[in-house]
Order: C-alpha cells, then structure tokens, then sequence
C-alpha cells in the first residue's frame, strides 16, 4: 500500500519536494554498485554471448559524465558511443527540422518525426554488425542507442537514463546546448523552442517503446544537475519503477513544483511557502504540470531517483485519466495549475491565446490553452484585466498596439480593456480569444488547459525580460484570434464569478455546513471547477476522470479512501494534488493537528468524461 508523504513539523506548511514510495522491498542503487548490478543482468542475459549493456537516454543527459561513471565501475568493458558513431550531422538534422522550428523565436510546428530520422540508418547497421561481432563485453550509450541493440539480434540489459524538461531548462540557460546542436548561447527562447516542438516530442514518442522492457532506470537528473543535488544519482529496476507508478496511478499524489522569477514577479510565494529569501521575486510556480514536472520515487530508506512525472502519464494513461478521458486526449495530462505572484510586482503582459481551430492549424496543437484565474489573495488595488470595452474602436486599438510594439508610445490597455476588481476567491474565466491579464498585487491561481506556451502577447508595458531582450509580442497571431464581441457587458455576465451553489449540507453530521459551488469554467472550455467548503470533511468521487485540487482555504488536510485503499495522504495550504481517475470515491477531512475553522479546495475536471457523462 502506498504511504503518506513525511508530515511537515507544522500544520499547513507547504512541501517544496513531495515524494511518491517505492515498493517496499525496493532500494535505489547508487555508483559503480549501480552499474555492476546492470552489467551482471546483461551477462546473466547472454546466454554465452559477450554481453551487451545498453543505455538509452534522454536528450539533455551528460553524457561524458554518464560515460565516465560507466568506465570507471565497468573498465573492461568497450563503451561505444552511437551518437558519435552514427547521428547525422547537425546540418543535415537542422534542414530536416527547419519546417519545425520556423524563423519565429518562440512557436514553432509540432514534429512527427522518430528518433531513427536523426541518424544515418547505413551507419546503424554497421555498428550493428560490429557490435554482434565483438568478443568483449559493450556497452552502447546514447539517445536512441537501443536501435543499434534492435538491429543486433542478441540479448541485451537496457537502462533508460531519464531526465524531466524542467532540469534540461535549466542547464540550457546555464549554457547547455540541445541535442547535437552547436547552440550554446542562443536565446534561451529558442533553445526552450527547439525541445518543446521537437526534441521531447521525438523522445518521448522512443521513450514509449522503451518503458515495458527498460530493466533500469537512472536518474540523469541528478548527473551534472544544474542547481546541484543533495544525493547521488540513483538507479532503480525496471520493475520497481513499473510497479512505482502502477501504485501512483491508484493514488493522490502530488508532483515536485518548481518556481521561477519574471520581470513581473512578486514575493507572496517567498513568504507564505518559505522560498529563497534572497531572491527578487518569484513570478511563477509550476505545481501540477506533469510534462515538465518531476516525480520523486522514494525508497524505505529514503534514497531518492527523481523521474519526470511524465512518465506516470505515459505508462498509466488509462488509470490516471480515466478511460473517457484518455480516449479525448490520448496520453496527455490535460490539466494544468501554476501560481502567477504579483503581490508588490508589476502587471502580467496583456495577452491572449488562440482559438482551437487556429492552434491546430498553426502549431499542430489539437486543444487550446483555455484557462481560468482564481485568486488565492490579492491586495485593494488588485484588478483583472479581461475583455475589450462596450465601445472599443478595434481599428484604434490595433493602432495603438502597433504603435506601442513599435516603441512609439505606450499602449493605454484601460482604454481598451475591461479593468475588473479582484478580490480573494474571486474567479475569473478565460476562454480562448478573450484578451486578459492579471494587474499588480494579485496571486494567481491559474486553472487552465495544458498547452501552456501558445500566449500571444500584446502589450508588455514596455519591459524587457530578466535576460534584457524584449520579451516576444505577437500582434499578427493576436489579430487573428481577438473575440471582439466578449465586451464588458458578455465578459461581465459570462466570465466574472459566475458561482453557482450546487449543494448545502452532506452526508451526516460531518459533512453538515458543507457547501459545494460551481465557478466555472464557461461553457467553452472542457474544464470544469468546483468549490467545497467544509468544517471537518467532504466526500468526493473522481467519477472515472482524473481530478487536480488546491487547497485554496485552511491549513491542513488529508485524503483518505473509505475502504482503506490507499493510506491517508497529508495536503497543506497552497498545495496542488492529484488524484488519479482509478481512485473512485475519497474523502478531504481536517487533520487532528489543524488550527483551521474553516476550509476549502477548488477542484478541476474535464467536463463530460466522468461515469455519469452522456452516451451521446
């Protein structure tokens, strides 16, 4: 059975590196221990053969650094480097990609290509045949190294050396090139641009045919970490990283956040979840977005191998999301929540996101980033930029927005945008096309769709980024997606707390008191929020679907199954969790060590995908 996260030593605060167990007769393994035991599982394997020992990682894994280790606890075995050996050059892999990548320094085209694509397929098969003709012991290594393993024949241990975006983002600013690629230096947009439509699509597409075969996985995040890590990098079994998940998946859990500084940053984060005190500001956290995201698989010794929490996506999907689900959206989490802190920081960029028709046929995206605010606090000044005025003149508007992205004057947003007052636990919708952005002193809950980079900015109120270019504005993009009609009289009736009580009271006298309200999202987006007050607890059904909550109100609570399915699992103020489709019915109740009176969560779904949803 799973267990609860380690409580912290007070109620209600929050847990920066959550982690998720291990089977309990699992450990993580760790140095030249580590290798030995996968080179033994390759001699074990080959059946009077030299043996083969096969390390397929990810793009962004060091490789050198991998390579060393490898020699080091392995000397007599022959390391063979595939990419060296057979990728194509990076001229000819750019030229391929270029359609992909596009001039644009932020969006580029979604790629179908295979990982096979970037390598000389002749190249391949002659490093093939002379590893199958080696009497020594090998080891391959390298992104896309089980095709030369495949075309082998023999019997060979593979070992995934997998690595989360959010790590390879931060070794890119540190000066870390993509792929092959002799970009150093360029403009970290571009390097995010060239993984995000790219890189991760082709490897995550190979990491999928790797999952049920891989015998181990080492954590290449901890291998030449860009911030440095407190342990050594872990190596668990195939097995026990099947079975981590499995159990994920059957489970609430939470996925590791990361924050990050912006231009626009403000310090209510630093505060209220006890960040790095020295830093300017913290602009934004991503808590629940499993595409970059990390899952910490913990061990009964507490040894650690950190995984992308994609991962749990990728081999669960059905569990995870639910059947329905899954079926609408394939293997990908559709739901996303992150922090946007302004409190004593400046405005977002006036923005807006496309239209689904244009995202698919633009950018390859088949859903669009529909979102929502929800405000966790907010001072009282705090506005929400949301929808053009009663009697906006949209020929003077687009005139003034070019003249200010020309650098001639600054754009006057409140003579052309609603400015509506934000207070906390207000809601404010956002479907695609409406032109939005939250002002100065707020804390943003943002609840959205998960295409999160497709933001077409339209005013930045002349600033430039934290790396002193100006920030991308995409008036052309924007054009086409403005929904001119959402006025303030539409915005106000249609997008501005628009709560609906859905119950009072509930099941016994636990649950009397209880209210449960609907916030939204509009009826053009496919998620739907619900808001649960409680005193001492509120009973819930995943319904077949995967449910994302906050805990937006109270200290301290905790989940549990009414048939002891899984153990209770600890949630504190602030924190984002997720519980997993295949959990059915679960229970939020207040803690024996809670202070609070009085608490709430908001609660996101895809709407029309749970067991009760319509057969038509």
């Amino acid at each position: 059975m799973p267990t609860a996260s380690p409580s912290p030593t007070e109620p209600g605060r929050y847990v920066k590196r959550p982690t998720v167990p291990l089977p309990a007769d699992a450990r993580v393994l760790t140095g030249a221990k580590a290798w030995v035991r996968a080179a033994e599982t390759a001699a074990d394997r080959a059946a009077g053969r030299a043996p083969l020992l096969v390390v397929d990682a990810y793009p962004g894994a060091d490789l050198p650094l991998i390579a060393e280790a490898v020699a080091e606890a392995l000397p007599q075995w022959h390391l063979v480097d595939v990419e060296e050996a057979a990728a194509l050059p990076i001229e000819l892999i750019d030229a391929r990609i270029a359609d992909n990548l596009t001039d644009d320094r932020v969006f580029g085209v979604l790629s179908h290509a295979a990982v096979d694509s970037f390598y000389d397929a002749e190249r391949l098969d002659k490093l093939a045949v002379e590893v199958d003709g080696d009497d020594r012991p090998v080891v391959l290594l390298g992104w896309g190294a089980d095709l030369v393993a495949r075309r082998t024949g023999a019997p060979y241990a593979l070992v995934l050396a997998d690595m989360a975006r959010w790590e390879i983002q931060l070794r890119q600013r540190a000066g870390a090139a993509n792929w092959r690629a002799e970009n150093p230096d360029e403009d970290q947009l571009r390097k995010y641009k060239r993984g995000f439509f790219v890189e991760w699509r082709v490897a995550d597409r190979h990491k999928r045919t790797l999952f049920d075969r891989v015998d181990f996985v080492l954590d290449a995040n901890a291998i030449g970490a860009a911030e440095g890590h407190p342990r050594e990098a872990g190596m668990i079994t195939g097995d026990a990283f099947r079975a981590a998940v499995a159990n994920a998946a059957h489970a609430p859990l939470r996925v590791v956040p990361f924050f990050d500084p912006g231009v626009w940053g403000g310090q209510w984060m630093k505060r209220k979840l006890d960040l790095d005190p020295s830093k300017p500001n913290y602009a934004w956290c991503f808590d629940c977005v499993p595409e970059e995201n990390s899952l910490l698989l913990e061990d009964a010794d507490g040894a650690i191998v950190e995984i992308p929490s994609l991962d749990l996506v990728l081999t669960q999907p059905k569990a995870l999301l639910g059947e329905r689900t899954y079926a609408r959206f394939g293997a990908e989490f559709p739901i996303r929540f992150d922090f946007l802190d302004t409190m004593e920081g400046g405005n977002l960029s006036l923005q807006v996101h496309p239209f689904t028709d244009y995202i698919h046929q633009t950018f390859g995206m088949h859903y669009t980033q529909d979102e929502s605010y929800y405000l966790l606090d907010a001072g009282d000044d705090a506005v929400v930029y949301l929808g053009v005025k009663d009697d906006v003149d949209k020929d003077a508007m687009l005139e003034d927005l070019r003249a200010a992205a020309a650098g001639e004057r600054p754009f006057e947003a409140e003579r052309h945008v609603n400015a509506f007052p934000a207070k906390k636990h207000d809601h404010f919708l956002i479907p695609a096309g409406t032109i939005h952005s939250s002002g100065a002193n707020s804390m943003v809950l943002e609840i959205s769709a998960t295409p999160f980079i497709f933001t077409f900015k339209l005013w930045d109120w002349g600033r430039v980024g934290l790396d002193g270019i100006p920030r991308p504005v995409h008036l052309d993009h924007g054009e086409a997606n403005f929904a001119w009609e959402r006025d303030r009289t539409w915005t106000e009736a249609n997008l501005v707390n628009r709560v609906e009580v859905v119950s009072r009271g509930g099941d016994g006298a636990a649950e009397e008191g209880n209210v449960e309200e609907r916030t939204g999202l509009h009826e053009l987006e496919f998620i739907e929020v619900r808001r649960h007050w409680f005193s001492e607890q509120a009973a819930h059904d995943t319904e077949g679907t995967v449910n994302v909550l906050n805990l937006v109100e109270g200290d301290e609570v905790e989940i549990v199954s009414p048939t002891g399915a899984f153990a209770p699992y600890e949630i504190h103020y602030a924190e984002t969790f997720i519980v997993p489709a295949a959990v059915g019915p679960y229970v939020i109740r207040r803690t024996a060590r809670s202070r609070s009176e009085r608490f709430a969560t908001v609660k996101a779904s895809v709407r029309g995908t749970g067991a009760g949803a319509s057969e038509a």
